[in-house]
């Protein structure tokens, strides 16, 4: 556990982007995994499972996805409701309320996320589980229809997430230590800054979080207007 016990404040890492260390507590951590879990069960074996995307390049990612409100489809570069006569599953209230109260607490950090606090409207998450060592190259969230904030939570295993600029994937970057429960919102300026996670620490989480190996991030989003 390398960053544990580390002293970890609320800091603007960018215009735009906030990072709140330890922001969901253990028992909203456990009932997340839980939550999340059912959640897979109930699209395990359709063409919504979880499973790990095979890019339009041919390679496979690493991690394992599963979505809510609206799937992503690697091949065309599209978001779709449903595949062939699955649909895919709404996002559930209680997450929705997660993702708006994160917003609200970065944009006391971020200012530059304050005109979306009130019209925040999430309709996509995206549950992404690193299995251990798994990584995610960087890129750009950018086939949404609106600029609203993309609101991210960490649990489980330690991660790097690396933010870049919203030009290219080169450098300089920032690299945020993540630990579980850990709150990452982007947006305003960088809102389509390139993002990735380089580096995952197997081992280094804590059970109570539901996990017993792995990370999983949820990032939430608002595709379309309301």
């Amino acid at each position: 556990m390398l960053f544990h016990g580390i002293e970890r404040n609320p800091v603007k890492v960018k215009p735009g982007v906030a990072h709140i260390p330890g922001w969901l507590d253990t028992s909203v951590q456990q009932g997340l995994v839980s939550q999340l879990r059912d959640e897979a069960r109930i699209m395990a074996g359709t063409p919504m499972a979880m499973h790990k995307p095979v890019l339009k390049s041919g390679g496979q990612m690493s991690v394992f996805m599963l979505h809510l409100g609206h799937f992503w489809d690697h091949q065309t570069y599209r978001y779709v409701d449903r595949i062939g006569e699955t649909k895919v599953r709404p996002v559930p209230q209680n997450l929705l309320g997660i993702a708006q109260s994160g917003l609200r607490a970065a944009a006391e950090v971020a200012e530059e996320l304050a005109p979306w606090v009130d019209n925040f409207r999430p309709d996509m998450a995206l549950i992404n589980f690193y299995p251990p060592g798994a990584t995610m190259g960087m890129h750009q969230d950018a086939y949404e229809t609106t600029l609203a904030p993309i609101v991210s939570l960490s649990i489980g295993d330690e991660a790097v997430f690396r933010i870049g600029s919203t030009e290219h994937r080169n450098k300089p970057w920032d690299d945020i230590a993540l630990l579980s429960g850990d709150l990452v919102v982007f947006g305003g300026p960088n809102r389509k800054a390139f993002h990735g996670v380089p580096e995952t620490r197997p081992g280094t989480l804590d059970e109570s979080c539901g996990l017993k190996e792995g990370r999983i991030n949820i990032t939430f989003r608002q595709v379309y207007p309301r």
